[in-house]
Parts: C-alpha cells; sequence; structure tokens
C-alpha cells in the first residue's frame, strides 16, 4: 500500500467524512414506529391526527440554529471510524481526535488535530501489520504534534477547517434534505432524507453517495433534540449499497455554549509537517 493509496483509501472517505466501507457492518432497517403519524416535507399530514403541517421538519430545521454559533462537542461514527472533538468559535479554536479502523484492522489511523486560527497542527499514530511497510514512515514524525502549512491544505477538508462552516457533520444542509419525518415522541423524530447534497454538507463522501444510487433520496434518519430545542442526535441508516454492507451514521451535539478554548500544543512538543505528511492526505 503506497502512502497515496492510504491517503485516498482510509483519510479522504473517513477522516471528518465517514463513509461506506467494505469492513463496515451496521442496521439497514428503518427506526421509528411505523403506527405513528406521518407528516411529509410538503406539510401533509396523515388523517389520522398527526401535528400541525411541517411542524416536525421545521422543528428539525430550527433544532440546527445553535450549531452555527460555534460553541459545542461532537461525535461522528461510522465506516468503523471516528471523530470526536469540540468547537470554540469566540477563540477560533476548534480540537478533533479520530479514529479510523480498529486493533484487527491491516492498517489503523489515530489524529490528534488541533486548529488555533491561524495556525493547525496534527499528531499521527499509525498502527497494523501494514504500517511499517509505508514508504515514508521514517519521515513522518509520529508521535509528535506536526505544524501545517496553512497555504497547503486550505481546501482540505481532511486537514483543513473552516471557521465559517463550524459544523463538521454540516447538519443543517442535512436537515433541508428531509423528504418525510414524523414526531415519535418528546424531541424525537423519524422519517427519510435526501442524502445526496451531504458531500457538500461533510457527512459523506461523494463516492458513497453515489454507490447508493436512488436509495440516496429515501435514507432513513432518526434524530433528537434537547429540552432546548437543539439537535443532539442524527442517525443515518444508510442502506446496502453493491457488496457494502448497510450500516448507521451517528453524529452527536452536546455542551452548547460551555466548549471552551482549545490548548495549543507545548512548543517542546511540535515540529514542522514533511511533504510526506501532506502527501498522505492528498
Amino acid at each position: 500500500m503506497t502512502v497515496r493509496r492510504l491517503g485516498a483509501g482510509l483519510v479522504a472517505a473517513a477522516l471528518i467524512t465517514p463513509a461506506l466501507a467494505a469492513c463496515a457492518s451496521g442496521g439497514t432497517g428503518t427506526a421509528g414506529s411505523t403506527a405513528t403519524p406521518t407528516v411529509t416535507a410538503s406539510g401533509t399530514a396523515s388523517p389520522s391526527g398527526a401535528p400541525a403541517a411541517g411542524d416536525a421538519k421545521q422543528a428539525l430545521l430550527d433544532s440546527t440554529k445553535e450549531i452555527s454559533n460555534g460553541n459545542f462537542r461532537f461525535a461522528l461514527a461510522g465506516a468503523g471510524s471516528t471523530v470526536e472533538g469540540q468547537v470554540h468559535q469566540p477563540s477560533q479554536s476548534a480540537a478533533m481526535k479520530i479514529a479510523i479502523g480498529g486493533p484487527s484492522s491491516d492498517l489503523a489511523m489515530k489524529l490528534d488535530v488541533i486548529h488555533f486560527k491561524p495556525d493547525s497542527w496534527v499528531k499521527l499514530e499509525l498502527s497494523g501489520p501494514t504500517a511499517n511497510s509505508l514508504p515514508a514512515i521514517k519521515q513522518l514524525n509520529l508521535g509528535k504534534y506536526q505544524h501545517l502549512d496553512q497555504a497547503r491544505i486550505k481546501g482540505n477538508r481532511n486537514l483543513g477547517f473552516d471557521f465559517d462552516k463550524v459544523d463538521p457533520a454540516g447538519s443543517a444542509v442535512l436537515t433541508q434534505g428531509i423528504t418525510e419525518v414524523r414526531s415519535t415522541g418528546t424531541g424525537a423524530y423519524a422519517g427519510t432524507i435526501d442524502v445526496t447534497k451531504a458531500a457538500e454538507a461533510g457527512s459523506l463522501n461523494a463516492a458513497t453517495i453515489a454507490a447508493l444510487g436512488t436509495q440516496a433520496k429515501t435514507v432513513p434518519f432518526t434524530a433528537k433534540v434537547d429540552p432546548q430545542g437543539r439537535l443532539s442526535e442524527l442517525v443515518l441508516q444508510l442502506p446496502a449499497a453493491g457488496q457494502t454492507a448497510g450500516q448507521e451514521i451517528k453524529m452527536t451535539y452536546s455542551d452548547y455554549g460551555a466548549a471552551t478554548a482549545v490548548q495549543k500544543p507545548p512548543a517542546d512538543q511540535v515540529v514542522e509537517a514533511p511533504a510526506e505528511l501532506y502527501n498522505l492526505f492528498n
């Protein structure tokens, strides 16, 4: 496996944008009770006594507004990858811990990414039987925070962070794609969502969406909001596509307004990132 293949196969598909992977597994069924009255995205309620037309979708659209203030903690999980971190817009800082692959993987990756505008750093850990065979492994300064040249990561979702678009999962874009939704209880919802714009949102990659074909238009989802009406959980149940099993993509949000400024890495733990690191993520 080359460094470039590593970047394309593990990072671009899974880092911040959890995507389908051949080894992934998860449920394929729809969530929520089918007995609950349905409200379509156009606002048409079922005759059995649904809430006022459009209320359920509007509640979810409104639930993402607080995210744009950029002060929260979040987590993403799917395709054998996990991401957790915090965003603190007041200080223009963010931090993420990413794990791609597990102990049984041929190649696994952990990243500790820190952004404190205008600087960014990443600490990288590679493991698994394939790790030591990577041609550039000795140049990657594993165990140190590698300072990133902003000119070289501009527009790179894997290493960069856009403080004008502070939600790594793009839930506001996703909720706009809701095609059907119903209330399943206090602060709980279920329905279907068109994920064809999820690549723009940052929660799925384009190849995953293309593989879903027409199924991308009606992906089952569940969602929860907190007592203040803010989104706390969004779960997509991706159906099987080709040789890839169906799986669950889960996004959670917490600590709205209570995140803190990220700490910069200690100076004695920082080195400049070599060219091999940028190649890994291109």
